[in-house]
């Protein structure tokens, strides 16, 4: 839905020469109008265009499935890095899926063992729905994240990749067995978008506890607290996907720091469920999460001087 705002733009033109003006002749106004769309958005916050008519959140759009796969490893890549900038690697632990543009059958995951801090896009393992490598690598795949995140793909098409990280807040916030409460604007994100795994079944390493987390998610959702384990959080590109993640360990350590205070007398405001709701559908479409990610693309890609992207 849009709506359109004419606003009248005045500009001074001089009616003759330098010459005639030191004459004292009077200047002409010039009454030039041009519209202003309002667009409320399929891509998410209301935002103004001048004499523009797309939205702020642009997702890439490939004719090319061997280019459109070379931007998505480099962006999952960078995704990982971004992860460990911010304190979340965890030895061996942790891992995002991506699905090949090229072979929507095969799926990309990073190397067993390999810091996310080292990863580059070159270093990301091809494989099948089985676990299989597809092409040729010196690395492993991690078995437990091959389940988790197979399970997944195949039950949800529309999930393109999966974020899986032991990160503190989040699996510190996972003991409780809860989703997050509607504390401020972030966790809104997750309004009706965010599903509680019950009952940890120890490491993933039965194909069933992988079909159940992917029972978890449901048809619609898109982000997972697994309890007694940590985060889960998927989308269209792994850029929304990373980008979830990041706004779900926050609301999870919001969540932490809100409870000591109202532990100690202090009580909780909540936002409404309509404003929750609205906050929801402005904030957590695939394009405006796509963006969320950007900025911390960039600086990746700058700290790295381009080596991520090799």
């Amino acid at each position: 839905m849009s709506s359109t705002v004419t606003i009248t733009e005045s500009t001074s033109a001089s009616a003759s020469q330098t010459q005639t003006q030191e004459q004292g002749q009077t200047q002409k106004q010039e009454q030039t109008q041009f519209q202003v769309q309002l667009r409320s958005a399929d891509d998410g916050v209301l935002n103004w265009n001048v004499r523009k008519v797309e939205g702020l959140h642009q997702i890439p759009v490939f004719s090319d499935k061997e280019a459109e796969r070379t931007w998505a490893k480099q962006h999952m890549a960078a995704a990982f890095r971004t992860f460990a900038r911010l304190g979340w690697a965890d030895g061996a632990s942790g891992h995002i899926s991506l699905r090949d543009p090229v072979n929507p059958d095969w799926f990309w995951i990073n190397p067993y063992a390999k810091h996310f801090a080292l990863i580059k896009a070159s270093d990301l393992v091809l494989v099948d729905h089985h676990g299989r490598p597809v092409q040729p690598t010196p690395y492993k795949v991690n078995a437990a994240g091959f389940i988790i995140h197979s399970s997944i793909h195949r039950a949800r098409p529309d999930i393109h990749a999966a974020c899986h990280m032991h990160s503190p807040a989040g699996r510190a916030w996972s003991a409780f067995g809860r989703g997050i409460e509607m504390l401020n604007q972030d966790s809104c994100m997750f309004y009706k978008n965010l599903a509680v795994y019950e009952g940890f079944g120890g490491i993933v390493l039965a194909e069933e506890e992988g079909v159940r987390l992917a029972e978890a998610l449901g048809k619609n959702c898109l982000n997972l607290i697994l309890q007694n384990h940590g985060l889960l959080t998927c989308g269209s590109t792994v850029d929304e996907a990373a980008a979830y993640f990041i706004a779900l360990e926050r609301a999870c350590a919001n969540q932490i720091l809100a409870e000591s205070a109202a532990a100690n007398g202090i009580a909780k405001k909540y936002v409404g469920a309509e404003e929750a709701e609205y906050t929801c559908k402005c904030t957590s479409t695939p394009g405006c999460a796509y963006m969320q990610f950007q900025p911390e693309f960039d600086l990746t890609v700058e700290l790295s001087n381009g080596k991520v992207l090799e």
